[in-house]
């Protein structure tokens, strides 16, 4: 079996999910296709050469409806023979597009691929779709599928993780974005142009002048929702609890975004064959579905199986991108997995960075190498949860010399 190696991965800033917003004006076309220019322009790559391109994106309604993957490609004025996929599998879909893109590429299907997503929220809102699971109380219930909030409650009540606690992870996920954004750590961002002229290069969600006063004084937002029936809903999953304790508001939860990813994985023939320098290695991937309660435990499970079936330890790993699916899931990480501060999300996460859902796993995985490098180190893991209890990881080495 191939190797599957990354060849290179770059993304657009995040722009916040609102009206007026940076991105705002453009399509999701549009905003891949200069990243698409980008991978041509780095690498050399000639497009008619790539096996698939597979996307990730979450709500394909209206603008992102119709195979993205694939008319992203016609629009970017790449050959009508490459081939186009599109991937949901909720918040970790970009991690699934790159995963499905390296089984390819190790079983010998493909040379070269493109993997990454795409996700325009401002433009096509999550929940856009009315999937029945999410508008129909008395269906969700029978599927035992759950706002993701009201799973961070549960999480956060089943492991005892306070309100601070939740809001320190809030606090460190802003203060470390900024530095990051301000010591130019986020090298795998290509600037985008507008019609205008205007050119977007940083990601706009972060807010650097957050306190743990402002923080704390934020009003817990499922709360509600739990009154109306979602607490006893979980309570009868979970007899043991008196109660669910709600700790999550905006300033701890993600934040809604633009934002699209690309990476490129090859096999080693084919970059030979380019003369291109692989970054990276996938080495392996890990699914799993947990508690759908639970709504967000998978990026936690998916961690701890990658790490069980490739017989490592979290002191092997040099550092884990972990998808900040609220602030609890992060406590839990370092709690449960054992995972230290100092190795998870170093440079911020989804709570200051911004969460475009399909493309979040990609853009992880491309933050991460970036870090890999800047730190001399080899050795890193992106994960991420999804709706229902899923989630999916990624066993990255980067390739030194």
């Amino acid at each position: 079996m191939s190797d599957a190696l990354i060849y290179d991965a770059l993304r657009s800033p995040r722009g916040r999910a609102k009206e007026g917003a940076s991105l705002n004006s453009l399509t999701p076309q549009a905003l891949l296709k200069p990243l698409y220019a980008a991978l041509v322009e780095r690498t050399g790559l000639a497009p008619a050469a790539v096996d698939d391109v597979i996307l990730g994106c979450v709500t394909q309604q209206g603008e992102q409806a119709g195979n993205i993957a694939k008319s992203s490609t016609l629009y970017a004025g790449w050959p009508g023979s490459v081939p186009g996929l599109t991937v949901n599998r909720y918040c970790s879909s970009g991690i699934d597009a790159m995963a499905l893109a390296a089984l390819k590429i190790a079983g010998g299907q493909a040379a070269v691929t493109v993997a990454g997503g795409v996700e325009m929220m401002s433009r096509v809102p999550m929940l856009s779709d009315k999937a029945r699971v999410f508008t129909d109380p008395e269906f969700a219930a029978r599927c035992r599928m759950l706002m993701m909030g009201n799973g961070a409650d549960l999480i956060a009540t089943l492991h005892g993780i306070s309100r601070e606690e939740a809001d320190a992870v809030a606090l460190a996920s802003q203060q470390r974005a900024a530095a990051a954004r301000d010591n130019g750590w986020f090298r795998s961002i290509v600037p985008i142009t507008l019609e205008d002229g205007t050119r977007v290069s940083a990601d706009e969600c972060i807010r650097p002048d957050t306190t743990a006063e402002q923080l704390a004084s934020m009003p817990a937002v499922f709360a509600k929702a739990g009154a109306a029936g979602i607490d006893a809903f979980q309570l009868a999953g979970y007899p043991a609890l008196k109660q669910v304790e709600h700790i999550h508001t905006a300033g701890n939860s993600p934040a809604m975004a633009d934002g699209a990813a690309l990476v490129l994985i090859g096999s080693e023939s084919w970059g030979q064959s380019q003369g291109l320098r692989p970054r990276a290695r996938i080495i392996a991937s890990a699914t799993v579905n947990a508690d759908p309660l639970q709504v967000l435990s998978g990026c936690v499970e998916a961690t701890r199986k990658l790490l069980d079936e490739q017989g490592l330890t979290v002191t092997d790993i040099d550092l884990f991108e972990i998808h900040e699916a609220f602030a609890a899931v992060s406590v839990v990480c370092m709690k449960d997995l054992g995972i230290p501060q100092e190795k998870l999300n170093v440079n911020g996460g989804v709570i200051a960075l911004g969460h475009p859902m399909g493309a979040t796993g990609a853009i992880m995985a491309g933050t991460l190498l970036d870090e890999l490098e800047r730190r001399d180190l080899r050795l890193g893991v992106v994960s991420a949860a999804g709706a229902a209890g899923t989630g999916s990881a990624l066993l990255i080495e980067r390739i030194v010399g």
